[in-house]
């Protein structure tokens, strides 16, 4: 309207004819001088074309240039062509003052309010107000109570919520309900799963010596159908265990393997099984290990990894159609658990010798011993595959800042039985994070960026939940998800240990010292780990970790921790998993250790969205790096001096690579130090930066199919540098080396260490050349 009414102005300025327009002709000077305006009428330019022949015009004859009529050129119009042009100029600031305006509203600095350092005066910017760090975590700490989450804890517990089930559905919209009352807008993720349950009639079975023995627990994705073999008793199933075998001289081809639980995952001890070309695998509780029944059922699942096995890599959303297709790392092998009654019974009819070592299990009247050939045992396994409609529940505290950037904090939901260890302390402390942090906001906590919420489903069948949301939305989470951090399991025993990416380590070791123990308010964690911190502490991440396909998979970096116990906790993926269990375990002290397992997750959320830059350390990768590479070139010395293998193999492209990377780190590093953190911008730049170093450790000459969890550190597969270790210790022990494929190793984990140093140098004309 103001527009128009401006040019209604104008028009009557020049007391032009209705039909008269203005035409502005710019012509560029070629030689260098400014554009020139020449302002006609549409009265000239009639009279020019009756000037003018449409012959002159084509051969450019030189004519003067026609400008307005003497009577236009008064002293009066001139006065009012003046006017317009200045109220033209101050309709023209006065927009643009308001969009500016407006702009800096919707952007805020990234920094409080501060004087800037060059002493001009400036007009002040508009800030997001943000508290200091003592008043955020001392709001934080008087919220997160240990009445609500008891409250919570009664909340959310269920003897049946199974994943699917109508247990595990009511308990999602528990949630969705409570966080719909912080005011947080949740969402569903749906999914379509393959689970492998129980028979649904009749049962696993197992026989020996003419008996058979009815079995009610079971291992997910097991191979279906019947073996038959001599039965061996291989201890844990370990691979250690397995090679004292072979250095036995006892073939495995055919055999039962009976092994006990614990020391590794049953998916870990069939794949272990499977590599010697076993027939079955039987896994039983010793007492020696667990202390419960010996007539309690044991529950698990041998996917040799996490997700959807017939959907590898793939979403499993409804209206994906892919192709049949498998997980490598299914079993085609069968195997079930067997009670510690029906171990015993197997053990006292084996022959064969008594193994060194191994005979410290707890079955009473029983000797331990291998087994024979003459010691025939038939396994049948009825598992039946289901498709289950499962559903992930999330809630968000958006940030003021760089709300596209968040942590993602998340617990499974689901368990075989009550699962109270496995899944309900996780859920409820999710719940009262969720709430704590939503009522520091209404309590003017400004967090920069994102928190994220996150309920999963199918957590027992090996994280199915979890991954599938990270397979469907693969290509934007690692470029926004910056951290994760797992609740599973936090609160087993009194002792803390954490595994982690060592981005992390150093937010662990400041947030150990700002909470307190749970047992001595006086000390802190941190001192109560001991001088030597990290030993004491952290673990390596392993497939069974909730947070190992973040990790591993996407490329986020993800930190897993629990209070648990020397021997651990013995009722995971059993019936007994209950409160009362929980309880004693914990010496009565449940509620006082889930409080500190709050604040520990809480505090370095907390850090991760209120800080300027992210806290990951970019340089702890250096070292990790460093450590590998040298015990590589020390293997291959030996090797090459012993003629193992050839002279022309050189790990000099290797160990520049290595360079590369922690000259990148180093120099990042400075360059933080000597940044502008109350430039916005810059900021988001150099978080970037710090974001992409994980997700540039997935090695990109690998399928996702055959080999998911990518990560050359972190991961399993070929690509591995610890792949490349086994490779050689494998020459060391007396294989055949195989020089291209050690070529291969060697050059595809250079030019994966290579580009993760180029890309954290930042701007292509800042990478590292010297490859």
């Amino acid at each position: 309207m103001a527009m128009d009414q401006a040019r209604s102005t104008i028009s009557k300025i020049f007391n032009g004819e209705p039909r008269s327009y203005t035409r502005f002709n710019l012509t560029q000077n070629m030689e260098g001088d400014n554009s020139q305006v020449e302002m006609k009428l549409s009265s000239d330019m009639e009279e020019e074309a009756e000037g003018n022949g449409v012959g002159e015009h084509m051969n450019h004859h030189p004519r003067p240039s026609y400008v307005s009529k003497s009577s236009q050129r008064s002293p009066r119009n001139i006065c009012f062509m003046g006017i317009a042009i200045l109220l033209l100029f101050i309709i023209g600031y006065l927009v643009g003052y308001l969009a500016h305006r407006k702009a800096d509203k919707t952007y805020p600095s990234c920094a409080e309010d501060l004087a800037p350092d060059d002493g001009e005066d400036m007009a002040p910017i508009e800030t997001v107000p943000s508290l200091d760090w003592s008043d955020i975590t001392a709001m934080f700490k008087s919220k997160l109570t240990t009445d609500s989450i008891e409250k919570s804890l009664s909340d959310f517990s269920s003897d049946s919520h199974q994943a699917g089930s109508p247990g595990d559905e009511a308990l999602a919209n528990k949630l969705m309900g409570r966080f719909k009352s912080y005011g947080m807008n949740p969402w569903t993720d749906e999914h379509f799963v393959r689970v492998q349950d129980r028979p649904t009639s009749g049962t696993n079975k197992v026989t020996f010596q003419n008996k058979t023995y009815a079995e009610s627990g079971f291992l997910s994705y097991s191979a279906t159908g019947s073996a038959q073999g001599a039965a061996l008793y291989a201890y844990y199933g370990q691979v250690e265990d397995l090679r004292r075998l072979q250095d036995l001289r006892i073939n495995m081809s055919g055999r039962v393997l009976l092994v006990r639980a614990g020391k590794i995952t049953p998916a870990e001890k069939v794949a272990n099984a499977a590599s010697v070309n076993a027939g079955a695998v039987l896994i039983y509780p010793d007492p020696a290990d667990y202390s419960f029944e010996r007539d309690t059922d044991l529950f698990g699942h041998v996917h040799l990894g996490c997700g959807d096995p017939y959907t590898p890599a793939f979403p499993s959303f409804n209206h994906t159609q892919f192709p049949p297709a498998k997980s490598s790392g299914l079993p085609a092998i069968p195997a079930q658990t067997i009670r510690a009654s029906t171990a015993a019974a197997i053990m006292k009819g084996l022959g064969g010798d008594s193994p060194r070592g191994w005979g410290d299990g707890g079955l009473r009247d029983v000797v331990y011993k291998l087994g024979s050939e003459s010691d025939l045992i038939a396994v049948e396994v009825n598992n039946v595959l289901t498709e289950k409609k499962i559903h992930n529940v999330f809630g968000v505290i958006k940030g003021f800042i760089d709300a596209d950037r968040y942590v993602v904090i998340g617990a499974q939901r689901d368990a075989w039985g009550p699962g109270y260890a496995r899944s309900t302390v996780g859920t409820s402390l999710l719940v009262e994070l969720a709430r704590t942090f939503s009522e520091m906001v209404n309590n003017g906590f400004k967090p920069k960026r994102s928190v994220v919420f996150a309920s999963w489903s199918a957590g027992e069948y090996g994280a199915v939940g979890a991954t599938e949301w990270l397979e469907g939305y693969l290509s934007s989470l690692n470029m926004k998800a910056f951290s994760y951090i797992s609740l599973d399991g936090v609160v087993t025993g009194s002792s803390f240990k954490a595994s982690a990416s060592p981005l992390l380590y150093d937010l662990i070791q400041n947030t150990l010292k700002e909470v307190s123990s749970p047992t001595d308010a006086n000390k802190s964690l941190y001192s109560e780990a001991g001088s030597n911190w990290e030993v004491s502490v952290m673990e390596p991440m392993k497939m069974s970790d909730p947070a190992y396909p973040f990790q591993a998979f996407s490329g986020i970096p993800s930190v897993s921790f629990r209070f648990t116990s020397d021997k651990g906790y013995p009722f995971f993926g059993t019936m007994l998993d209950t409160k009362e269990n929980l309880y004693n375990a914990t010496s009565m002290n449940l509620l006082v250790l889930t409080k500190t397992a709050g604040e520990i997750a809480g505090q370095m959320a907390l850090r991760l969205v209120h800080d300027h830059l992210l806290r990951l350390n970019v340089e702890a990768y250096s070292s990790t790096i460093r450590a590998n590479v040298a015990q590589i070139n020390k293997e291959v010395i030996l090797l090459q001096s012993s003629g193992r293998l050839p002279k022309k193999l050189k790990l000099q492209w290797l160990l520049s690579a290595m360079g590369s990377y922690s000259r990148a780190a180093s120099k990042l590093t400075f360059s933080i130090e000597n940044s502008n953190l109350k430039d916005t911008e810059q900021c988001r730049i150099i978080n970037d930066r710090i974001m992409a170093v994980e997700r540039d450790l997935l090695s990109p000459y690998v399928c996702p199919l055959e080999s998911p969890f990518r990560h050359i550190l972190l991961g399993s597969g070929s690509h591995t540098l610890g792949a490349l270790r086994a490779h050689l210790a494998a020459i060391k022990d007396g294989s055949s080396a195989d020089t291209d494929l050690l070529r291969n190793q060697f050059a595809l984990a250079t030019w994966n260490i290579q580009s993760c140093a180029d890309a954290l140098a930042g701007s292509v004309w800042d990478t590292d050349n010297e490859i």
